[in-house]
């Protein structure tokens, strides 16, 4: 790794900087092979590095790879949206106006400008319906919480394989303490509904890393889209609401959903350059 190549660190899901989710841009990934570019994921140490590509589809304006610091993804939000503001910024036009496309592992993903924010088309769940006994006597393990605290529960996975725990408030969701580690990998959202205030729901999400680390992510796009999509069908949510996250962590995400006339769930969140630079990998 020696070609000088430029990259961005983009907060995503806030209008307050340094209160979102960081994600780290490569702006030309072209020549880098996949352990190259998990190499440099690794040493960014963020939730998630992207790396911008030419489209391999027709119908794509560019294409992005995800990598945690220990795996690839077909798909994540907040990559979403970072990858479109990042590409915008640095001239990308769409070939639809007002509407750009980006290609990734899990296919073709939309987006468009939601007044200031930029808005993804929610994915189709790969994965839905209740969780076996095992299964939930897993999560609720992870969780550290009791089945007479879950109003309800669902597989919501949508690429990462995230299961959604539903409680009673927001106070019972910012009350939970996980496990530190565990010894498989697992991805779990808890929801509850706010009264008052500028949101309507909590929203945390936790993930294992290698290792076996349990950890709590600031803001987590896929998560909400899937969560919304659920909470949409169940009648738990209806029209638009804002999902706040990474509350426990002293962040300030605030994530827009909304569900549109054919049923469609879009989820926007606002995106900001605050460092840009060049590096030899």
């Amino acid at each position: 790794m020696t070609q000088p190549r430029r990259y961005s660190e983009v907060d995503v899901f806030t209008a307050v900087p340094l209160l979102g989710n960081p994600l780290a841009v490569v702006h030309d990934g072209g020549g880098l092979d996949e352990e190259q570019m998990a190499a440099f994921a690794r040493w960014t140490n963020l939730s998630e590095t992207t790396f911008l590509l030419p489209p391999t589809d027709p119908q794509a304006d560019y294409r992005v790879r995800i990598f945690t610091v220990d795996r690839e993804l077909p798909f994540a939000g907040h990559p979403t949206i970072g990858s479109a503001h990042t590409w915008l910024e640095l001239g990308g036009r769409p070939k639809t106006d007002g509407v750009v496309v980006q290609e990734c592992g899990a296919g073709l993903v939309r987006l468009r400008h939601d007044g200031e924010r930029l808005a993804f088309a929610a994915p189709p769940r790969t994965r839905t319906g209740p969780l076996s006994e095992d299964e939930l006597d897993e999560v609720l393990g992870v969780l550290r919480i009791g089945r007479g605290e879950v109003v309800d529960a669902q597989w919501v996975s949508n690429g990462p394989g995230w299961v959604a725990v539903l409680l009673e408030s927001a106070a019972a969701v910012l009350a939970v303490k996980p496990v530190s580690t565990h010894d498989r990998l697992i991805d779990v959202g808890v929801v509850g509904p706010r009264v008052g205030g500028d949101t309507d729901f909590e929203i945390r999400g936790f993930f294992s890393a290698s290792g076996g680390a349990l950890i709590e992510d600031p803001v987590t796009g896929s998560l909400n889209a899937s969560i919304a999509q659920w909470l949409f069908e169940i009648n738990r949510a209806t029209g638009s609401y804002i999902a706040a996250q990474g509350t426990k962590l002293g962040r300030r995400g605030r994530v827009h959903l909304r569900q549109d006339d054919i049923g469609q769930v879009w989820v926007a969140g606002s995106a900001r350059t605050l460092m840009s630079g060049a590096g030899l990998f």
